[in-house]
């Protein structure tokens, strides 16, 4: 299944998005499409058959266009036809590339993009690696364009709407006249006011009359009709005086409420621009060269030069350019922009490292294992962008609202316009003429209806909240994991290697006399191969040193060894070893006591007596108590599921806060254990992702922890970068969180509408003569949108508790 990414221009509510997706899915071999109006742009999955242009054509026909950003480059060195066909391919290749043009004649490139995936850096960097020269270049930012143009449509309505609406109000509520009669100071109007709606509201008519050709209406259509019937009343008043007679114009109420539109457009626009920061952060962290190792020279080189297996060289302070394997050296790594870690971690050979982390204090050589769209940052971004291009399932109803409610709107104000012309006005004494209330009513209907802040209210929280997520090293796969994230009231936990650090430590070591009890064990112990050993060994290492090697060494199947060393003989295992000999009911005692504390004891004797005891555990990870404690706090309960004895379990459970443990589980019952807690409600579940992988997938959550540099586990709904339980916490409280401000948007939306609509109808003007006017009307349309996509970018300011004191 392949995926195309397309930026879409003209899409401005959950209505336009409809009309994009129904046009791409009618596509034969088009399996899937998913607008994003956070960033504007439109997710195609597909069966590798259908051409992007046939995509564009469909959007264009839907009555949309693209919006690829488009660069011109200067380009020195091309001398044939291989040279043109050879940086076209180059440049085809790399994931956002719609299109590249290499003209022979002119020594000119023209290449369009997914301005989301790279940038007119990156373009000219591949154009470098190709060994060719980049001149002048001149590159045309799609957002930045539509922004200026915004803001020089402002300029002018700001420039000719506010002396109408000053002068209307002087006409109406003052003497002054400028020396001009009725007719003169309508004409003077109607000069002003023509410019503001034609040529600034311009996009309002085009915006409707593709919404139109695709057989639909949307937010586009409501302005166009509030403001046009506005606009036209008075300008047929004004050329039309002896038809009319003397009547008031409403040249005000179209100028400024395109003005405030516009306006709230442009707000809009900026904080929606502020929803992708997490996005851009991350593509800014791309290496744009290496130093390389070639030769035994260092040569500074593009990263797009780079090849699997060169040794490349990073100084302190430098930037790591690619993934790979340290080669030579040792440092600390600054790895927080990818993993969420504050700490740098320590690098030494064979150690990972990741492309577009910092090195700290040390030069180190790595070699590269990872480039381009297989590098962890890559994978990162991709999972990113792939998430806030996906849909929450709570935005159907926002979807099925919104597909009804233009018409309904439209319906409404049709409605309401009569009722005011026909009985209202008449019934309840209003001041105002007859038709005058009905338009100002019909009007302010129309314009303070608002359909885009329920297209907003779930992809604007989205995108922050996704985004938010991964700068902890929290990688969320769409809105749906994210929404069922957010319901879990059951966190299920492997133990060992997510619970426990999944390599067994000496935690007691007793001694009933003077002989060294962990020196002797160690010795013996340093002929096995049994983790056990292993635990042993690195305790007496960190304390003493390589222990003395025995003399003999037999193993014994299930209860431990013999060995002897400087003439002793000795035995080191379970109880049963022990029989006959002096201490044993003192040694059985301690073991039983320490087995119940969920450890593994072993008991030490010489040929006669007991020496001690020693006890090996799992131990429990730094944080996980404190994870646990807080996924109590949020009202979910933590299960232990593992293949452990039930005693062994429960120990551990016990020191964690865990109530309910699922022990001595085969590990091909994981699943079934998983369905049979989700079937009691929505169920989260822990592990690794690769052994665990059938009880992730059995879970109505599947988290993957400590995945490192394996971001792209299938079978995950989460992914935690970082091996720390209480990234665990934090993913549930910032999928809540998330969640909360979805909840938030759509209520808003959805009172402002419920609220507004009959308030603009005049509900209150009987009984306490308040009638909203077209522009208050407005102003409230225009920032509801803003509210909105604000409210949602408050996420970006939260902070999870448990990173809070990290």
């Amino acid at each position: 299944m392949d995926t195309v990414r397309i930026p879409v221009s003209g899409m401005k509510c959950v209505v336009c998005a409809g009309a994009v997706e129904e046009a791409l899915t009618a596509l034969q071999g088009v399996q899937e499409a998913s607008v994003n109006l956070g960033n504007d742009t439109v997710t195609v999955r597909h069966g590798g058959t259908v051409p992007v242009e046939e995509m564009e054509e469909a959007i264009r026909a839907a009555g949309f266009d693209t919006a690829w950003t488009r660069v011109r480059l200067t380009v020195e060195g091309m001398d044939c036809a291989s040279c043109v066909q050879g940086l076209e391919s180059s440049l085809l290749s790399k994931e956002g590339v719609r299109s590249a043009s290499a003209n022979l004649a002119t020594g000119t490139l023209v290449a369009e993009f997914d301005g989301g995936l790279l940038d007119r850096e990156r373009i000219e960097s591949v154009v470098r690696a190709a060994g060719l020269v980049v001149s002048e270049a001149e590159a045309e930012d799609h957002h930045a364009r539509e922004m200026r143009g915004q803001r020089r449509l402002i300029a002018i309505a700001a420039a000719l709407g506010i002396p109408v609406f000053v002068l209307s109000m002087l006409f109406v509520m003052t003497d002054i006249t400028l020396g001009l009669d009725g007719w003169m100071r309508n004409l003077l109007l109607f000069a002003l006011t023509t410019p503001v709606q034609l040529y600034c509201g311009r996009q309002f008519y085009v915006g409707t009359l593709a919404a139109l050709r695709a057989r639909r209406a949307n937010m586009d259509t409501l302005i166009a009709l509030g403001t046009s019937s506005a606009y036209v009343y008075s300008s047929a008043v004004t050329l039309l005086p002896w038809y009319f007679g003397d009547v008031h114009v409403y040249f005000e109420s179209s100028a400024m409420i395109i003005l405030l539109i516009l306006v709230g457009k442009y707000l809009e626009m900026y904080a929606r621009h502020g929803t992708t920061e997490a996005i851009r952060r991350l593509m800014d962290l791309q290496p744009r060269s290496a130093t390389v190792l070639r030769n035994g020279k260092e040569e500074t080189v593009s990263v797009d030069e780079l090849e699997v297996g060169d040794l490349v060289l990073v100084r302190p302070g430098g930037q790591v350019p690619a993934d790979g394997l340290v080669a030579e050296g040792i440092s600390a790594v600054d790895e927080s922009m990818v993993t969420g870690e504050s700490i740098p971690a320590a690098k030494s050979p064979e150690d990972e490292v990741i492309g577009g982390t910092m090195n700290q204090n040390g030069t180190v050589t790595v070699r590269v294992t990872r480039l381009g769209k297989d590098t962890v940052l890559s994978q990162i971004v991709r999972m990113v962008e792939d998430a806030q291009a996906s849909k929450a399932p709570i935005q159907r109803i926002a979807d099925r609202v919104s597909a009804y409610f233009v018409p309904a709107v439209i319906v409404t104000a049709l409605f309401t316009f009569a009722f005011w012309y026909l009985f209202g006005h008449g019934a309840y004494g209003a001041d105002e003429g007859r038709f005058a209330l009905a338009l100002t009513v019909f009007i302010s209907v129309l314009v303070i209806s608002c359909p885009c802040a329920l297209g907003l209210a779930t992809p604007t929280a989205i995108m922050v909240g996704t985004g938010k997520g991964a700068e902890y090293g929290i990688l969320i796969r769409n809105g749906s994991s994210l929404e069922r994230a957010g319901k879990v009231r059951t966190m299920a936990f492997d133990k060992t290697g997510t619970l426990t650090e999944g390599r067994p430590a000496v935690t007691d070591v007793i001694a009933y006399g003077d002989d060294d009890v962990l020196a002797i064990a160690a010795s013996g112990e340093s002929r096995s191969e049994h983790p056990i050993a292993a635990a042993v060994l690195a305790r007496h290492r960190e304390e003493h040193g390589e222990p003395r090697p025995p003399d003999d060494f037999i193993a014994e199947a299930g209860r431990g060894l013999r060995f002897s060393l400087d003439g002793r003989s000795f035995a080191l295992g379970t109880i049963s070893m022990m029989e006959g000999k002096e201490g044993q009911s003192r040694a059985a005692e301690d073991m039983r006591r320490l087995a119940s504390m969920g450890r593994t004891p072993m008991a030490l004797a010489d040929g006669e007596m007991l020496l001690g005891v020693i006890a090996v555990a799992d131990p429990v990870k730094e944080g996980a108590a404190a994870a646990v404690a807080d996924l109590r706090g949020m009202g979910v309960e933590a299960v232990m599921v593992t293949g452990d004895r039930r005693e062994a379990a429960e120990a551990i459970a016990a020191e964690l806060g865990i109530f309910r443990v699922m022990a001595e589980v085969l590990p091909g019952d994981k699943a079934e254990a998983v369905k049979a807690l989700a079937a009691e409600g929505a169920t989260a579940m822990v592990g690794d992702g690769i052994n665990d992988a059938p009880a992730l997938a059995a879970a109505d959550v599947g988290i993957a922890m400590g995945s490192g540099t394996d971001v792209a586990i299938e079978t995950a709904d989460i992914v935690l970068i970082r091996d720390d339980v209480r990234d665990v916490a934090a993913a549930m409280r910032m999928s809540r969180r998330t969640l909360s401000k979805i909840h938030q948007n759509l209520f808003f939306a959805f009172v402002y509408n419920v609220t507004c609509i009959p308030l603009a109808a005049g509900v209150l003007y009987p009984s306490a003569g308040i009638l909203l006017p077209p522009m208050a009307a407005a102003a409230a349309m225009a920032l509801s949108n803003v509210s909105v996509v604000s409210n949602a970018l408050l996420l970006k300011r939260y902070v999870p508790e448990l990173k809070k004191s990290a």
